[in-house]
């Protein structure tokens, strides 16, 4: 079973690698932006399906990573990489100095604290010169979606297999005590503090990445779109659809949602909008834990899977 699994794997990568061969310009250009958004939902995982901390404060590093491409490239006429690297660098400034007093907080209070900061770093940012204050930086353009595309598989490959190494590592095993009873992992010897700082900051350098190769892809950068707080709520939906605190359900959750997202956007486009509302409703009423979950257990108890989370939401 494990053998079949690791084959199919392998085949729907190698199908993924050589969609620019066979893909159109618009299905490639679809597949760039669910790539990232994948990447942004396995980013997520880490802090909020492992670690057990929704944070809405992701938008932030994915900005941030936006900005630093930006600014490297239109105000120091720097290489896209060294432009990847600084966003990075500020992914994790801004992760260790406001990690630890962030993550402090518990609960509601955390995801309300994470969700203030996309709005303060927008607002710092609209009145920064270097990074082109309201007007926002138009970066030198690259005609080559495939490109972009390859960045994007490669990335979201380099988080999978994160995510893959956190399952098996001490690290990954001391998030997921944190995310079960946070008070029992500390008398385990865990040491919470470092482990989550080290969660949030993982989490914002692939953030970082994937704000990057957006910015260079589409060559416009400004604060209300590179701190969106929509977006941290996609990555959010995306991840807990498909299933948080697993190493695929992410993924399969972007791909889904965003392939069906485009077909009512470009269909119904009154739907479209209410569509990511929907999937909240349904994915916390009748499958909270995913649709990883649901592939796990609804063989052994039918629809009573559905009945019994129906039951647990009081509805």
């Amino acid at each position: 079973m494990k053998l079949l699994r690791f084959i199919l794997i392998v085949l729907v990568l190698i199908a993924l690698a050589l969609l620019p061969l066979y893909g159109s310009d618009v299905m490639i250009q679809f597949g760039i932006s669910t790539l990232l958004l994948a990447v942004l939902a396995q980013g997520w995982n880490i802090i909020g399906g492992y670690t057990g901390y929704a944070s809405f404060g992701n938008s932030v590093f994915y900005g941030l990573g936006s900005y630093g491409v930006g600014i490297a490239m239109v105000q120091f006429h720097l290489p896209f990489g060294v432009g990847m690297a600084l966003g990075v660098a500020l992914a994790v400034i801004f992760a260790l100095c406001l990690g630890l007093p962030v993550l402090r907080l518990k609960g509601h209070y955390f995801a309300i604290a994470t969700l203030a900061l996309a709005q303060i770093m927008a607002a710092i940012v609209s009145n920064i010169k270097i990074a082109g204050e309201n007007i926002g930086l138009v970066l030198p353009p690259l005609n080559n979606d495939p490109l972009f595309y390859e960045l994007s598989l490669v990335l979201l490959v380099l988080v999978t297999l994160t995510i893959y190494w956190l399952t098996r590592s001490r690290f990954g095993f001391g998030l997921i005590a944190i995310r079960e009873n946070e008070e029992g992992a500390v008398v385990m010897g865990v040491d919470t503090t470092r482990y989550k700082i080290m969660a949030f900051t993982l989490a914002g350098i692939f953030s970082a990445l994937a704000g990057g190769i957006h910015a260079y892809w589409i060559t416009f950068l400004d604060p209300e779109s590179a701190f969106d707080i929509t977006l941290n709520v996609k990555m959010i939906i995306m991840a807990v659809f498909g299933g948080p605190g697993t190493i695929l359900g992410p993924i399969v959750g972007s791909f889904i949602l965003s392939a069906i997202s485009e077909i009512l956007s470009s269909e119904v486009t009154s739907i479209a909008g209410l569509f990511f509302g929907v999937v909240i409703v349904v994915a916390v009423t009748l499958m909270p834990r995913g649709l990883a979950d649901v592939l796990r257990r609804f063989r052994k108890l039918g629809w009573r899977y559905f009945i019994e989370n129906i039951r647990a939401n009081r509805l």
